[in-house]
């Protein structure tokens, strides 16, 4: 069985966050209303979906959108839509389910319902993420971070969770790379952080630290030069990095990680999962309250 949670009106959800600096997503073309409908697969047809975003938001100019995938949920009857959102001030990846009958859209996530909840992302992560990581190998707490070294947020949550596990030694810290598609160098970034996390997992935390401190000043023209830079700075062999970065075979294992953000439901970064629980902003959150659900969750598991 599933529910929903933050169920709205698709425009009280979708305001975008301030402040966001990434780059504004080509504008879409309005297509003329249409009739709901639904494609072979039983799903709702790109048609359909920028039918309902046009009368949405098409009074006004300065809001576009794209969508990025129409695809069947995990709750039965349900389909899930996954649509880029861009204005002026930034983008934000919006997630929306659509009825059966193709005659309502729920906004929110839709998680298992039952006595352990975040048990399908537990086991899923407890797998699939194999990212770089610090702490035991072996812990009653795993927390996994889906970041884009691009991200501005994303460089403000670190020294929480730098924090974090200095105070919860016996805690463990993965990174898995979600390179939005809306950042210009975010993909050869995690490309790099790949391959210096292959070469040394000590090494990987200092170059994640050292793509932080650069990133005003890294630009899709000046990546490579600066992130070699990085990871020689970080005890990598830069120039061995670069060539590993450029390799199809990096590409795939990026690609792999965000294929696992996306089967646990990240559609944004920072997205941090403790022990499978979801958790949303953590730069925003109060951080004793974020440590006690650290603790909490080791107690439980």
């Amino acid at each position: 069985m599933f529910r929903t949670f933050s169920v709205a009106l698709l425009t009280g959800v979708l305001a975008l966050q301030a402040g966001a600096q990434q780059k504004p997503a080509a504008k879409h073309t309005p297509v003329a209303p249409v009739t709901p409908a639904k494609s072979e697969s039983g799903l709702p047809t790109e048609d359909t979906v920028n039918s309902f975003m046009q009368d949405s938001f098409g009074y006004d100019s300065s809001i576009t959108w794209r969508i990025l995938d129409i695809k069947p949920s995990e709750a039965k009857g349900l389909a899930e839509v996954l649509v880029l959102i861009s204005n002026p001030q930034g983008q934000q990846t919006s997630r929306f389910f659509v009825s059966p009958d193709g005659e309502h859209a729920v906004i929110g996530d839709v998680i298992p319902f039952g006595a352990h909840p975040f048990e399908p992302a537990r086991l899923k992560l407890e797998k699939g993420a194999t990212g770089p990581a610090k702490g035991p190998a072996k812990s009653a707490i795993e927390i996994v971070e889906f970041s884009d070294l691009q991200c501005p947020h994303c460089k403000a949550a670190q020294p929480t969770l730098d924090k974090l596990m200095a105070e919860e030694p016996t805690a463990r810290l993965v990174f898995q790379n979600f390179p939005l598609p809306s950042h210009d160098w975010a993909a050869k970034a995690a490309a790099y952080g790949d391959c210096v996390g292959k070469s040394s997992h000590e090494a990987f935390w200092k170059f994640l630290q050292g793509t932080y401190e650069a990133q005003s000043d890294i630009t899709a023209a000046t990546a490579d030069e600066k992130l070699t830079a990085i990871a020689e700075k970080s005890g990598a062999k830069g120039s061995e990095i670069a060539v590993c970065a450029a390799k199809p075979d990096t590409t795939a294992r990026v690609e792999q990680s965000v294929a696992l953000g996306r089967s646990v439901d990240v559609n944004s970064t920072p997205s941090i999962f403790v022990n499978g629980r979801k958790i949303g902003s953590i730069e925003q959150m109060p951080y004793e309250v974020l440590k006690k659900l650290v603790e909490h969750a080791g107690a439980e598991k």
